[in-house]
């Protein structure tokens, strides 16, 4: 079936189809959601022909994906970037990472976490030395928080989904999803571990894609002194390629640990996580080698 007939039928997968082309084009989407913007640099990381990337580039924009901002006068060079509507591709990007991880590298378990010497450790691994993509997330409290301009030391750390007991309950089968709990005993181990983070001049964010009234309510019972953020769009999680699993009808964070120093550039990655309250302190140990004088 051509690129026409795809157009004509009534079928919004079709129709989405049309405009997306092929594989090639679903990386091009991937590689600009992770900030690789050029045109040079992305002919690089892709190893498709000028010609060929010149095309997929020209539909995206005529389609409205992307948009073009130039940057450069003489001779004329310009970035590319994700419009709103290319922005409602990243959960298609997560979900297609979701299933191929799962279904074609993996048994097609439902799980939370990975073993260590999986593909999709490996490919988390690779985050270091990475720079954090521009991408602006929404604290528990409405705040809108943009995490390509660190300026300090920073520990992201995601986590699947963690709930207030009065406002929230669990997912349906959390409890049996390997790797889903701990969430809170993380969480309430960042808190009190926070005194040492501030005197290391750290900024410590939880992040999960839940919605931010739900990490609110859980903010409020569990006291926490410092925020959580909602990748509720998927940016950051589209961004990074981070892991994801699908429970309850919500694409979740796998539990993992980004340590930011304050270039934006991640320094290093805890995945997987085994004891999430160790972590915390395995974290500190490594901020505190990372900053030694």
């Amino acid at each position: 079936m051509d690129r026409a007939a795809l157009a004509d039928t009534d079928c919004g997968i079709s129709q989405a189809l049309g405009v997306m082309g092929d594989g090639w084009t679903f990386l091009i989407v991937r590689d600009i959601a992770g900030g690789t913007t050029r045109f040079d640099a992305l002919q690089r990381a892709l190893g498709v022909s000028r010609r060929a990337l010149t095309e997929r580039l020209g539909r995206l924009v005529e389609h409205g994906v992307l948009q073009r901002r130039q940057y450069s006068a003489h001779p004329p060079r310009f970035d590319y970037l994700l419009t709103p509507k290319g922005e409602g591709l990243l959960p298609v990007l997560v979900a297609l990472q979701d299933w191929g991880t799962r279904h074609v590298m993996g048994s097609g378990t439902l799980t939370a976490t990975a073993d260590g010497a999986s593909a999709e450790a490996r490919r988390v691994r690779t985050l270091t030395g990475r720079r954090l993509p521009a991408v602006t997330l929404t604290a528990h409290d409405g705040t809108p928080v943009d995490l390509g301009t660190r300026v300090s030391w920073t520990v992201l750390y995601c986590f699947p989904g963690a709930f207030a007991p009065d406002a929230h309950g669990y997912p349906p089968g959390w409890g049996d999803i390997p790797g889903a709990a701990g969430c809170t005993l993380e969480s309430l181990t960042y808190a009190a571990r926070h005194p040492a983070f501030l005197a290391k001049s750290t900024e410590v964010y939880g992040v999960s894609t839940q919605r931010p009234d739900q990490l609110a309510a859980f903010v409020a019972h569990a006291r926490l002194p410092f925020p959580l953020l909602s990748d509720q769009d998927s940016a950051l999680a589209a961004g990074l390629l981070l892991p994801t699993f699908r429970a309850a009808g919500v694409d979740r964070l796998k539990r993992l640990t980004l340590l930011v120093d304050p270039t934006g550039t991640i320094r290093e990655v805890q995945f997987p996580i085994t004891d999430p309250a160790a972590s915390v302190d395995d974290v500190l140990a490594t901020l505190g080698r990372l900053t030694a004088p």
